[in-house]
């Protein structure tokens, strides 16, 4: 790849700023709340705009409401084969009378973009869209393939996205993936955390309230062992040798265990003695602690038989090693357009990458997601979006050169 090429593209991507936001805009209207992950109006935006920039797309469903979109681009003959990857649901609004913009209409203000799904992910998403057509423009001055997929179905870790297309589709797994999930502050994630969901049920008899002895209950039976489970959310891991150097991030949260009673049921009268009560527990487990680990550890706290514990989902923390060319190129591409490289981190969330890695792909998560998580006033930089556009451009006319 030659410098002028690269600096050629990024100001194109600079040129196109304008048709950028108006992307976005179209994607915040196209309302795709996961859970029930009606994705049909966004595909439609990617579609049409790829297909207005001359590119092909193909749809893969298990599901016609929740689609896959493919675009894929050719340079010359030989090269490597990138794929980008982008989800289009969002999560859903939370608390919609604490937002002071509209949910589902793009506000531009303070040199921001906000908006349901901005962070997660489709600021992340535009800028993918733009850096393939600008590629595509280009498309005689390089050599390779690169394939932009839009997916369904991954911020419940579904299996109509993500999972069905590289099912339907092996083609699309590609040389290099990179996914827009932003780690936040515009780090590079060259590390997830693995993810362990269990279902925890007390048992004992039942009866009238007035009868209930300490500790006896299937309440509190729960109730204690929940209290001792809770301290392994002061867990840290060692990182793994090939990872040293990779930072944990704000509060050093990527080195630690996280675990979570996400809901908690039981009984159904006041005054009764419910004779089971459930929880449902999430933990994110940090490279260094696999989840089989995490799981004797937490049986070892179940001191009485009463307790039963079910696996539901289990994998474990996954990464692509520093000394990766798709690490290497990504940060490389991120400081010529920044002016600083960016820090590497454990990303905390579960992402699509990891279905790459899975197959053995090099993956890495990196977008405009300003903060750690989305929430309400869903937003990113202005700024961040379009340096994305650049930065996935450059990294992928590196990454076809190996």
């Amino acid at each position: 790849m030659s410098d002028s090429l690269a600096e050629t593209v990024c100001r194109d991507i600079d040129a196109a700023r304008e048709e950028l936001i108006a992307l976005c805009g179209r994607l915040v209207a196209a309302a795709s709340v996961n859970p029930p992950g009606r994705t049909t109006e966004a595909a439609e935006v990617v579609r049409a705009y790829l297909s207005g920039h001359g590119i092909a797309t193909e749809t893969i469903t298990a599901d016609d409401e929740a689609p896959n979109v493919i675009g894929r681009i050719e340079g010359g003959a030989g090269g490597r084969h990138v794929v980008f990857n982008a989800h289009m649901d969002t999560m859903e609004a939370g608390d919609e009378a604490a937002w002071t913009v509209p949910i589902t209409r793009l506000s531009r203000r303070d040199s921001r973009l906000y908006g349901l799904g901005m962070g997660n992910m489709k600021g992340a998403l535009a800028a993918m869209c733009l850096a393939t057509t600008i590629l595509k423009r280009h498309g005689n001055a390089w050599k390779g393939r690169l394939t932009m997929t839009a997916v369904s179905d991954e911020v419940m870790f579904g299996e109509r996205g993500t999972v069905f297309l590289l099912r339907e589709r092996p083609d699309v797994a590609g040389d290099f993936l990179i996914s827009g999930e932003g780690p936040g502050f515009m780090h590079l994630a060259v590390a997830e955390k693995g993810l362990l969901w269990l279902d925890v049920e007390a048992r004992s008899a039942g009866g009238h309230a007035s009868r209930a002895l300490r500790g006896e209950t299937a309440v509190m039976k729960l109730a204690a062992f929940l209290a001792r489970i809770d301290a392994l959310n002061e867990t840290y891991a060692a990182l793994p040798r090939e990872l040293a150097g990779v930072s944990g991030g704000e509060g050093n949260l990527g080195l630690r265990l996280s675990l979570n009673a996400g809901t908690l049921l039981a009984g159904t009268v006041r005054s009764q003695l419910a004779t089971s009560a459930r929880a449902q527990i999430d933990i994110r487990l940090p490279p260094g602690i696999g989840a089989q680990a995490c799981e004797t550890m937490i049986r070892e706290q179940t001191d009485v038989e009463d307790i039963s514990i079910a696996v539901v989902k289990a994998w474990d923390a996954n990464w692509t090693a520093l000394d990766n060319p798709l690490v290497v190129e990504l940060a490389t591409a991120a400081t010529a357009v920044r002016g600083a490289a960016p820090s590497f981190v454990v990303r905390l969330p579960g992402s699509d990458a990891r279905r790459w890695r899975d197959l053995g792909v090099p993956a890495v998560c990196y977008g405009p997601q300003p903060t750690l998580s989305a929430g309400i006033d869903d937003c990113v930089n202005e700024q961040d979006v379009v340096d994305c556009a650049k930065i996935y451009a450059r990294t992928t006319l590196a990454l076809m050169r190996r």
